[in-house]
């Protein structure tokens, strides 16, 4: 497909660390994101290949912007970067645990994206992928026979960022489908990482999720955009 170089934000650890090395594995430039140098130099090494530290945090518009301007040109962004810091359900949550999560996890995806649109534009064949989750999808969360209903609207905060990014990724891919963009949403799957206990004890591994990002981060020309997928490839409902 001839695509070169990608971004992976949040990929100094966890699912986002994998996608990275799984993409250098294949022969492309990786920059990968961290907002602490250190820790972003140590995944360098580890990850090996041709990665790239790059300091960003998604949260702090100098540093997308400086970290933009490092970037001329980029065939594939994956936006990883999320946190979970509110397990509550809706009715004991506050307004300051969703507004640090959707800083993140909403409100960081977009302010990346759009600063490294110019880069992107500049690929034959620009890919976005946005780490979703399955407890973002509303579908799921209604079913009584699914097992995110057993949590009961638990973690509101974070299922409901997640639902807002599928929204903001089918928005992305109908306003930049005329540029030969693909942009679409994954749920990996519950994985062993730091993201959130509950999901570590019954987790897989992340190196599995990681395959499905990486799988649509290489897309063919007449692959999908607008779509939500679980990490096998199959279509998640929205």
């Amino acid at each position: 497909m001839n695509l070169s170089t990608a971004l992976v934000t949040g990929a100094n650890k966890g699912i986002g660390k994998e996608i990275a090395r799984q993409l250098a594995a294949e022969g492309l430039t990786v920059y990968v994101g961290s907002r602490d140098e250190d820790r972003g130099r140590r995944a360098v090494e580890e990850i090996g290949g041709d990665a790239r530290p790059l300091v960003l945090d998604v949260t702090d518009a100098e540093s997308v912007a400086a970290a933009a301007r490092r970037v001329e040109s980029l065939d594939i962004l994956v936006n990883n970067a999320g946190i979970l810091v509110d397990s509550r359900p809706a009715p004991e949550a506050d307004v300051d645990g969703f507004r640090r999560t959707f800083e993140t996890n909403l409100f960081g995806v977009l302010a990346v994206t759009n600063a490294f649109l110019p880069a992107l534009r500049r690929s034959a064949r620009p890919r976005i992928v946005n780490v979703s989750s399955g407890t973002g999808s509303l579908t799921w969360s209604a079913d009584p026979e699914h097992h995110f209903v057993v949590s009961a609207g638990a973690a509101a905060a974070y299922r409901s960022s997640k639902t807002a990014l599928n929204a903001l990724t089918l928005f992305y891919a109908q306003a930049l489908a005329a540029e030969g963009f693909k942009v679409n949403a994954l749920a990996p799957g519950a994985r062993a990482t730091d993201l959130a206990p509950r999901a570590s004890a019954i987790g897989g591994d992340p190196a599995e999720g990681a395959a499905g990002a990486v799988r649509l981060a290489l897309l063919p020309d007449d692959g999908p955009t607008g779509g939500f997928f679980s990490w096998d490839g199959t279509p998640a409902p929205w």
